[in-house]
């Protein structure tokens, strides 16, 4: 039976530890976003583009980071 804590991490190409902290960012940058979009929606000259930039910025970061594990998995199929 596969340990279900670093079973997705090493799918991906990362320890729990690496997984761990890329996440808990990921999720930091989600927060703060949101907040600002938030704050947007009530006072409209607030964070006019913050919302939208994060969001760009994390949809690369994800992308970047997909390229990265598929990368690792071929390296470990290939050892």
């Amino acid at each position: 039976m596969r340990n279900p804590f670093t079973a997705h991490p090493n799918d991906v190409g990362e320890t729990y530890a690496e997984h761990a902290v890329f996440a808990m960012r990921y999720g930091a940058k989600m927060t703060l976003g949101g907040i600002a979009a938030l704050a947007h929606g009530l006072f409209p000259f607030l964070f006019r583009t913050t919302a939208s930039r994060i969001t760009d910025e994390l949809g690369e970061t994800l992308r970047a980071s997909r390229n990265r594990g598929r990368t690792a998995n071929e390296d470990t199929r290939q050892a």
